[in-house]
């Protein structure tokens, strides 16, 4: 056949029918991928579980927080104890002023005539001096009687001809692992403020000294959070010595424990009762614990649904957990603020009603869909896949996954329901693990491990410092035995 004639030939009506469909599969192909595409590129920190650092110059709008509004008034509430400045009995010092002559008469005024006084105190920091220098002197005697020769030992802590005392170095550590100053301008801070001069080595040596000494009292922390009832769980990547590694937080609301791992599945060992967490899987793989997930991290996901697949079943929900979460804190105030509040049996009952039906509306929604295409596979999987061999799972949409996970783990998503001591998110681990995101913005990461090691001893000291309400700076120099002692957990 000639092939000039071949490829004038038109094509016939069965060829038309089967380009049409080709076109067609693969323009809902290219719609799916793009669909997918402007979601990701519309996920930020209100609508996912995305880190608000990532947000970028594109911060979203305020009035997309998850916070609903309320009727009370902006400002401090009713009841709400405030801070302000006041006057003191006792001032440190006392400047008098006096006329310098009458003002009827021009004659000279003395201090003696004063008939009473105003006053106006001034609150202001003291000057920076140079550092105080203390001398110990371990003297030998003598004996008159005997004449032998008698030593005395210098005291605990002073142990080198010249060293710095424990106020400039719990300053630093202070300044250093807790208000993430970087090691150059904390020494450039000391050196304007006090006249001192510290190199990077000595920085080091005082983390790694202070490290040692809290050891003990961390540990201790470590022991209190596994084997509280409820204890919250996160982690988060951290660059060490150039490479990926993890800081891991558990934590209640008066202890908390860092610690640094080369994995991220490296879970904390010997822990017992209710983690909460953000139902990252190897969580699940826990022994001897009941989970409770983040329903914060279920609103983002939530809301997500509701703005790019318009997806009426996450309204509902969305409106369901805030409710429940409403009612909770309702149940708290009426039982006395901070005292845990339980719900009816009858409430928690229309409340669970409520989800179910919610879960299968969404899951009927989505079976009715047409299901996804497969993407592009990987040689390997086209050729198990031509073989007649499964491989993988099929490809579902992101509201089917989040409800398979609503009704596979409901008793966790609603622990906070039945259980009064389980919290509605896990709110306290991410603000516990936001501190490492800004020292990654200021300094980068750690150089070596034993820096980050020092750096998660010493922030769990601090961090449950600031929980237990103790004066940082004075914790810091107390003995940590004793400070071990008297740590609280309820």
């Amino acid at each position: 056949m000639n092939p000039d004639a071949e490829s004038q030939r038109q094509p016939t009506r069965e060829e038309l029918i089967a380009l049409v469909a080709a076109q067609a599969a693969e323009i809902a192909a290219l719609k799916a991928r793009i669909a997918e595409l402007e979601r990701r590129l519309g996920l930020n920190s209100t609508n996912s579980g995305k880190p608000p650092s990532s947000d970028g110059l594109k911060k979203p709008q305020r009035t997309r927080s998850l916070r609903e509004p309320s009727d009370q008034p902006p400002g401090g509430q009713k009841g709400h104890k405030g801070w302000t400045l006041e006057q003191v009995a006792l001032p440190d010092r006392i400047i008098d002023h006096f006329p310098s002559s009458c003002t009827a008469c021009g004659a000279a005024v003395a201090p003696a005539m004063s008939s009473g006084h105003r006053a106006r105190q001034v609150f202001d920091l003291p000057e920076p001096r140079p550092l105080i220098v203390t001398e110990h002197r371990a003297h030998d005697c003598v004996c008159a009687r005997c004449g032998a020769h008698n030593r005395v030992t210098f005291p605990d802590g002073v142990n080198a001809p010249v060293q710095y005392g424990p106020t400039i170095t719990t300053f630093i550590l202070y300044l250093l692992h807790y208000q993430l100053l970087p090691e150059d301008r904390l020494a450039e801070l000391m050196a304007d403020l006090f006249g001192v001069k510290l190199a990077a080595a000595t920085l080091a040596r005082i983390s790694r000294t202070g490290a040692a000494r809290l050891a003990d009292c961390v540990a201790a922390v470590r022991d209190l959070v596994t084997a509280a009832a409820v204890k919250h769980l996160d982690e988060t990547g951290c660059r060490i010595a150039g490479a990926a590694q993890w800081l891991h937080v558990a934590c209640t609301a008066l202890l908390t424990f860092y610690r640094v791992a080369a994995k991220r599945g490296s879970l904390l060992a010997n822990v017992t009762g209710i983690v909460v967490h953000d139902h990252w899987k190897p969580y699940y793989t826990m022994t001897n614990v009941s989970h409770a997930l983040c329903n914060a991290h279920h609103l983002r996901e939530l809301r997500a649904l509701i703005d790019f697949d318009n997806e009426e079943w996450a309204r509902k929900m969305q409106v369901l957990l805030r409710r429940a979460a409403h009612a909770v804190n309702l149940a708290r105030q009426r039982d006395g603020g901070g005292k845990p509040g339980v719900l009816s049996k009858r409430l928690i009952a229309r409340f669970e009603r409520r989800y179910d039906a919610i879960v299968g509306e969404g899951l009927s929604y989505h079976e009715a869909q047409a299901p996804l295409q497969c993407r592009q596979r990987a040689p390997a999987a086209a050729a198990a896949q031509s073989k007649g061999r499964k491989r993988g799972r099929k490809p579902r949409r992101t509201g089917h996954n989040l409800l398979l996970r609503l009704a596979g783990r409901k008793e966790d998503v609603l622990r906070f329901l039945n259980d009064p001591n389980v919290p509605f998110t896990n709110n306290q681990a991410e603000r516990d693990l936001r501190m490492m995101k800004v020292k990654q913005k200021i300094s980068g990461g750690f150089r070596c491990l034993q820096g980050a090691m020092d750096f998660a001893v010493i922030r769990s000291f601090i961090s449950t410092a600031k929980k237990q309400g103790w004066n940082v700076i004075h914790a810091l120099t107390q003995d940590p035995e004793v400070m071990a002692k008297t740590l609280r957990t309820i």
